[in-house]
């Protein structure tokens, strides 16, 4: 979905359900979420090409950052990586419980057992099946907090994360990115009956919440006392970006500075908030993964040229339309 697209369907959208679903969810969806066992990733390249050219840009030397992984076919998709997750059996992807429509567990189910589902479910779902294969349990998933994505990447206890994730120049210095198969923005999540108009001066004296580790948390700190006036207080940081929206209804906090796809989701499950203003930023979501696992980089964005034809679409209409609109289809996609 390009920019234009997504600030017209976000602009003044309103949303429906109820606010006691959402207080009740990260209590409901914690207890809900199996386990799997932790195991360590090597990560490793095989060819000494590929590990040259899989270096992805340092932030000083960084533009666009989404422009910066590598080609499917600038080298081999099945090295030490690729074989390791297919002689486990299994893909052990990173991804959110709590955000609406992209990674979440239905609250209207009557399964004990009910899954995950979402618009990122569904490519990680995606990926396991090309790498292991369409089996039982080729993939295991595990709820990571927002500032605990990219160690868990590094420190092996997943393969990969598919969790609403940015790419942005500062990340690239710690993880590898796939090509972007999403486009979004940092937008303002506040009460319909606030005076907050956007990301502007309505914000001066107001008590904004973030998630840490996020690109929102980032743009507030940079952003204090120049594009928002330095009486903004953004001393509110959470670990999940869900819990952001229980602090709102709480009346904890002012308002909310999140991605506006997920602030999208949010307000549909919350009758009494709207997005204020229109995106700020244009951002794009990936596939993050260990730097040197090279072929598994190259693997999953042959997966996505692929996936982007027809599934991507199909996703998008499951999940996505009711709150985002109609879609241009995923954002363009350049090599480094």
């Amino acid at each position: 979905m390009n920019a234009r697209r997504l600030r017209t369907s976000l602009r003044g959208w309103g949303g429906v359900g109820a606010m006691a679903v959402v207080c009740a969810l990260a209590a409901v969806f914690a207890l809900l979420l199996p386990v799997s066992q932790s195991r360590e990733s090597s990560g490793t390249g095989v060819d000494g090409q590929g590990v040259a050219r899989g270096e992805q840009a340092k932030a000083e030397d960084c533009v666009d950052p989404q422009d910066q992984s590598l080609a499917p076919d600038s080298g081999p998709q099945d090295g030490e990586t690729i074989q390791r997750i297919k002689k486990n059996g299994y893909l052990t992807v990173g991804v959110d419980q709590n955000s609406y429509r992209f990674g979440y567990r239905d609250p209207n189910s009557t399964s004990a057992s009910a899954k995950l589902e979402g618009f990122d479910i569904d490519l990680a779902q995606a990926i396991a099946d090309e790498i292991v294969g369409k089996k039982e349990n080729n993939v295991h998933f595990k709820a990571i907090p927002t500032n605990e994505r990219i160690p868990a990447i590094q420190d092996g206890k997943v393969d990969m994360v598919v969790r609403t994730m940015t790419i942005n120049c500062k990340r690239l210095e710690d993880v590898a990115f796939s090509s972007p198969y999403f486009e979004t923005g940092q937008q303002v999540l506040a009460p319909k009956k606030s005076d907050i108009k956007g990301y502007d001066d309505t914000l001066a004296g107001k008590r904004i919440c973030s998630a840490s580790g996020s690109i929102a948390l980032e743009k507030l700190k940079a952003d204090l006392g120049s594009v928002i006036p330095k009486s903004a207080d953004i001393s509110t940081v959470v670990p999940n970006q869900l819990d952001c929206l229980v602090r709102l209804q709480l009346g904890e906090v002012d308002a909310v500075v999140t991605d506006g796809a997920l602030a999208a989701s949010q307000a549909a499950q919350d009758p009494t908030v709207e997005l204020k203003g229109e995106p700020f930023t244009d951002e794009y979501y990936g596939v993050a993964m260990k730097k040197d696992a090279t072929d598994l980089i190259r693997r999953v964005n042959q997966i996505l040229v692929d996936y982007r034809k027809a599934d991507w679409q199909k996703s998008y209409n499951t999940w996505l339309a009711g709150t985002l609109g109609k879609s241009d289809g995923p954002p363009p996609v350049q090599y480094k």
